[in-house]
């Protein structure tokens, strides 16, 4: 019986110090949190050019290098034409971004991103005009309509009247600080 009494204790101290870490000035998202929300959302199919052509998007990577104040995102692209599937990578391109938190949503979007690197070998190695504007169009739309994380119910809850100041990314994590 004491035993059972203690480990109730324990737990419901846990839970204690876990309502009061996130009550604290901010709260904190690994890059494996923000991999797993963004993996169930791909791959993602984008048709071009009246259906003649689509575009896939394949394999997000995320990280969040030490020192860096910017997402990295890395994807495959499938392009799909007459007789060939987009789901097949033929390419891949990364970028950087920052992030912002959208009400409307109640996800961290990203915020000024960057196409860093693109390379696709079906293309000659180089992007044309009509993958590049695709992919651009796609970015801004991205960044505008969908979050990479969305924050549940239950979190948002929990912060009952604080609001969320702003976001920064730093030491590996993102950081979402909160104020009354």
């Amino acid at each position: 019986m004491a035993r059972g009494v203690a480990v109730l204790l324990f737990l419901l101290l846990a839970g204690c110090a876990g309502v009061t870490a996130l009550l604290g000035d901010s709260l904190a998202f690994t890059q494996a949190q923000l991999q797993q929300q963004l993996e169930r959302r791909f791959p993602r199919d984008y048709p071009q050019a009246g259906g003649l052509l689509s575009l896939s998007l394949l394999n997000p990577r995320l990280s969040i290098p030490p020192g860096d104040d910017r997402l990295h995102v890395a994807f495959d692209v499938g392009i799909g034409t007459l007789g060939r599937s987009s789901r097949t990578p033929a390419g891949r391109f990364a970028l950087t971004s920052g992030l912002r938190f959208d009400p409307a949503t109640r996800g961290l979007h990203l915020d000024a991103p960057r196409l860093e690197d693109v390379a696709v070998p079906a293309l000659g190695g180089t992007m044309n005009a009509t993958v590049r504007d695709a992919l651009n169009a796609w970015l801004l739309d991205y960044a505008r309509n969908e979050p990479v994380y969305r924050l549940d119910d239950g979190l948002l809850a929990r912060l009952g009247a604080r609001r969320i100041a702003r976001t920064r990314i730093a030491d590996g994590q993102v950081r979402i600080e909160l104020e009354n």
